[in-house]
């Protein structure tokens, strides 16, 4: 990335953006399906687990396969989604892959040649004028094509084909099943002649040119190579490609032979053989690298072909060349990659200036709201400006269109600086420390200020980032935009928006957004500390629902962007709906229910709800109905029930992990691999789109949903019985304890269909789930440590506490010296704390709790030591906790530990209680004063106490931290302090006879 470029970044530009560098390797692998089943299993089975162990071990990043071939079912083919699925799945890996995103293999069969699933209807009508002209019957293209007048211009759609014969997936009946696969394969073969015929007629007349023809005659995995190689302009450093010619394959039997290659009436495909010949020994070789291809040559062996046993030299040398250049793509992407604190703050700032452009570009109306935030932006005013309302009404695309215009129309001739930052989207905008201390890099890096000069610690960072303020100034005005100030942890006290600055230097403007509900206290509790705080009514603007006529004519603009219309009585279905509701987070789903509508949709089948909850609801049951309940039901789940989120491969580790899922996607099969096929996912998250938001959490990319209503109403669908609830956090607990990983196979039943269609008599059987190992640390090969889990850490405790198993808890975590090191050694001491203090909450236990408050309490007295030294956590543990190993098993446990263990980190173990022990008359060591402490004085609520010698400080004394340190600028010491009954004012008197007033909300 060019200086110029960065340059822009961080002045907030949002025009021509780079891609943000992502955590993960996502390689998209095209193949043909029945003559790659060797090669495509035994990489799911030795290479693939290696790869991931590499990528997070080595750098840090998630390892992810997409294989649209594996362990694909004929629902996949009922609806003709999944060419459109793979080419976005290419699109994907391409736009989120570090290093390698696309792999090619190809042998001697030029694969499935499916028919449009879409074909623009003026093409048809000359395809089919065609046919007739020369007295071919088109009845078959009229049953299975229907026009869509919806669609601008019209479409005529290949309908589902269960839709014409219905028992094409009854697997319970597989006599009906298997006359009804054989009609539509006879079908297809019919249709596939008659419009390849007619496009050749076409082409051959001028009337459409070679490409468009060409689309009757290709194959899928053409089609993806061009879209993943012949079409990319870098394939150095993103593409592989593997040929495997066999030598003498047995066309005696042609059964066999046909997986191999392409047979037509009993004899070889011609046509097919010409066009791969074309694509694998011209086009592809011409294109790619040498470096980057391998072409092996085997033989045919007996009468299976291929065979992993008599090929194994081959499948070796394959795996293991295979390994070595995925590595080597991996490492090359990691060299080239900015891992200094400026790279890691243009990476932050990049993924807020995308998310900003993404939520502007469907953005209409609000002109008289957009018209006084200009005013308020060029005028004097030197308050910031708050946007309000409940969840889902738009205050983040308002934000956001605001910042857009800043950027672009409202400041031309000047450089105004915008710092945008969407909080809880990723993890150094989730909590208040990280999030200041970004927000001061991207000041200080505009102003030309060193970054050393940043604090740490959050009391004299808060001061630091409104000192930076200052610097705007007329050539540089300074627009600070941050959405959904509400959703950051770590706050310094209970008032978690106390930091905001409320007075703002010249050429400087501030706007914030904030949920707020009607006779919802908890969700406006935010909302209404900026009330007390910003005592400038003007200055909140309630961002409302959009009102009928707007969202109508919100809707209509969208649909003309998307390409799309309705009929009369479908209009008045959506202004119906509308008239009752017009959030625009209800606006969006109904958009995005009535884009699937055809014209030819039936009335029962064009419902609409009339609230944002059973929207959803509508949208849940269609999915489950569409990819089937189990599987969506438990892959929504784990994503609800997670802490911060879940990458991709960890969602499809727990549903294969997960016996009640798989014995509903495989009640007919038995898999090579005890695994969920990766396309079962990826058709259920094509469904969701724009509802789950993808973010960092613990150093990987997870995925969430993007707004509460979705959380909230999933909680109510799947998480109604408690016991489901305890289900899902116990199993995402096994996960991340590592029970299942690294080789270790799982039990599973076989059911009473596969038993009985397989002839089994065994009732169970074991298979490796191929999931990962879950250590607390990663370490180099030399045993150095290379990383900490630091997924491990967020979320194991998290669901333990929540599924009870609290034996779990004790022995694994919260009385684990192994683990407390590791996460004090790469987290801050209070999120070791926090999860003390989770596991009291929900802990009815009154020994087991005394037990849980003295570590806690040992950690917060030595405190001060530890978030400096973790490895002095066995003497502090020993110093303090001694006098309590008679009564407290498991703080005995603790302590023995710490004995055999803590020598590692420590040489100095003490024989004695020697430190103060928890639960004595001393809580805290409370340090920060240069000078002798005059007064203090508790808030009314008794959870502050304000101390003050020549400064005032305030301190939390649920958790011991500074939450406020005020130097008034005097001279002298203060001496005599008083605090207001509200709390909100503190007064003190000096020896210079000076009296001195303290905003308490506002510092």
């Amino acid at each position: 990335m060019d200086d110029r470029t960065v340059d822009l970044i961080f002045m907030g530009s949002l025009e021509s953006l780079p891609p943000v560098s992502s955590k993960i390797v996502r390689i998209f692998t095209s193949s043909t399906f029945t003559d790659t089943t060797m090669e495509r299993n035994t990489l799911m089975a030795q290479c693939y687990p290696k790869l991931k162990d590499y990528c997070r071990e080595k750098h840090g990043l998630e390892f992810q396969v997409v294989d649209m071939r594996w362990g694909v079912r004929d629902e996949a083919t009922d609806d003709h989604m999944t060419t459109e699925l793979c080419m976005r799945e290419i699109k994907n890996c391409q736009r989120l892959s570090m290093g390698p995103n696309f792999v090619v293999f190809l042998g001697q069969k030029y694969g499935y040649r499916p028919i449009p699933t879409y074909i623009v209807s003026s093409e048809l009508q000359l395809l089919r004028d065609d046919l007739a002209a020369g007295g071919t019957d088109v009845i078959l293209l009229d049953t299975w094509y229907r026009k869509d007048s919806n669609a601008v211009p019209p479409i005529s759609v290949l309908q589902p084909i269960s839709s014409i014969l219905v028992n094409f997936n009854n697997k319970r009946i597989p006599k009906l099943q298997q006359h009804d696969q054989a009609i539509w394969w006879d079908t297809l073969s019919k249709m596939q002649k008659l419009l390849r015929k007619a496009a050749q007629n076409l082409a051959n007349n001028g009337k459409i040119d070679k490409e468009t023809m060409h689309n009757y005659f290709m194959s899928v995995t053409e089609r993806e190579v061009i879209n993943g190689i012949l079409d990319v302009k870098n394939t150095k450093n993103h593409c592989l490609a593997y040929v495997r010619i066999i030598n003498n394959i047995n066309l005696q039997n042609l059964k066999k032979a046909s997986l191999f290659i392409d047979i037509l009436n009993r004899s070889l495909d011609t046509e097919a053989i010409k066009l791969l010949a074309d694509l694998r020994d011209e086009r592809l070789t011409n294109k790619i690298e040498t470096a980057n291809f391998q072409k092996y040559t085997v033989e045919w062996v007996g009468r299976e072909g291929l065979d992993p046993e008599t090929h194994e030299e081959y499948l070796q040398h394959f795996i293991t060349h295979f390994y070595k250049n995925i590595t080597k793509l991996v490492d090359r992407a990691m060299r080239k990659e900015d891992s200094s604190p400026q790279g890691q703050i243009v990476t932050e700032i990049l993924q807020h200036l995308h998310a900003c452009n993404n939520s502007v570009q469907v953005f209409y109306g609000r002109e008289d709201t957009l018209a006084w935030i200009h005013g308020y932006m060029t005028g004097a005013d030197d308050k910031p400006i708050v946007l309000y309302g409940e969840g889902g009404c738009g205050k983040t695309s308002l934000l956001a269109k605001t910042a857009g215009l800043t950027s672009s129309e409202w400041f031309v001739g000047v450089k105004p600086i915008n710092i945008i930052r969407f909080l809880g989207t990723t993890p150094d905008s989730s909590a208040l420390t990280p999030t200041l201390i970004s927000l001061c890099q991207q000041i200080s890096y505009n102003y030309m200020l060193p970054f050393e000069d940043i604090p740490d610690d959050i009391v004299p960072l808060t001061a630091h980032f409104k000192h930076l303020l200052t610097n705007a100034c007329k050539e540089q005005p300074l627009f600070v935009y941050l959405d959904s100030v509400d959703q950051l942890t770590g706050a310094q006290d209970a008032n978690k928006v106390s930091w905001l600055p409320t007075r703002l230097p010249p050429h400087c403007k501030l706007m914030v957004s904030v949920a707020a509900e009607e006779n919802n206290a908890e969700v406006s509790r935010d909302y209404n500390l900026l009330r007390r705080m910003i005592d400038v009514p003007e200055n909140f603007i309630e961002v409302t629902a959009l009102g009928e006529e707007l969202a109508m004519q919100v809707i209509k603009m969208w649909m003309k962007t998307a390409c799309r219309d309705l009929s009369n009585y479908q209009w008045r279905l959506v202004s119906n709906a509308i008239g009752k509701c017009s959030l625009p987070i209800f606006v969006k789903l109904v958009f995005a229910e009535i884009c699937r509508w055809r014209s030819y949709t039936k009335p029962q089948e064009t419902h609409l709800a009339s609230t944002v909850m059973d929207s959803i609801m509508m949208l849940f049951e269609r999915i489950e109905k569409q990819h089937g309940r189990i599987l969506v039901f438990h892959a929504l789940a784990y994503i609800t029930a997670s802490k911060s989120g879940l990458s991709e491969s960890e969602l499809e580790d727990l549903i294969s992990l997960d016996d009640k899922v798989l014995d509903d996607v495989y009640q007919y099969h038995l898999p090579p691999v005890r695994r969920i096929p990766p396309l079962l996912w990826t058709r259920i998250r094509n469904d969701l789109p724009n509802y789950l938001s993808e973010r960092e959490a613990d150093g990987v990319n997870v995925m969430n949903w993007y707004h509460r209503q979705f959380r909230d109403t999933a909680k109510e669908r799947y998480f109604k019985n408690m016991n489901m609830a305890i289900y899902f956090h116990s199993s995402i607990a096994d996960y991340f304890l590592g029970i299942w990983g690294g080789g270790n196979p799982k039990p599973f039943k076989y059911t009473e269909i596969q038993r009985h269609r397989f002839n089994l008599t065994d009732k169970e059987g074991v298979a490796d789930r191929k999931v990962p190992i879950q250590p607390l640390v990663f370490q180099s090969k030399e045993g150095s440590v290379c990383r900490y889990n630091l997924r491990k850490f967020g979320e194991m405790p998290y669901h333990m506490v929540r599924s009870r198993r609290f034996q779990d808890l004790y022995e694994h975590v919260l009385f684990n010296y192994d683990w407390l090191h590791a996460k004090l050694s790469s987290c801050p001491l209070q999120a070791v704390l926090s999860d003390f203090e989770d596991a009291c909450i929900n802990i009815d236990d009154r020994e087991a709790t005394r037990e849980l408050m003295l570590v806690a309490d040992a950690l917060r007295l030595g405190g001060a030591i530890l978030s400096l030294y973790p490895d002095m956590l066995a003497p502090q543990l020993v110093g303090r906790l001694l006098p309590e190993i008679g009564s407290n098993k498991n703080i005995k446990n603790l302590l023995v530990a710490c004995d055999a263990s803590g020598s590692d980190h420590c040489a100095l173990i003490p024989l004695y209680h020697c430190l103060h022990t928890p639960g004595g008359p001393l809580k805290y060591s409370l340090e920060g004063h240069q000078f002798a402490v005059f007064d203090f004085c508790l808030t009314s609520d008794f959870r502050y106490i304000v101390s003050i010698s020549n400064r005032f400080i305030t301190w939390d004394l649920s958790t011991s931290d500074m939450t406020r340190d005020v130097n008034p600028g005097l001279e002298g010491i203060m001496q005599q302090l008083c605090l207001s009954p509200d709390n909100r004012y503190a007064a003190a008197y000096t020896n210079n006879s000076q009296s001195v007033l303290l905003n308490c909300l506002t510092s």
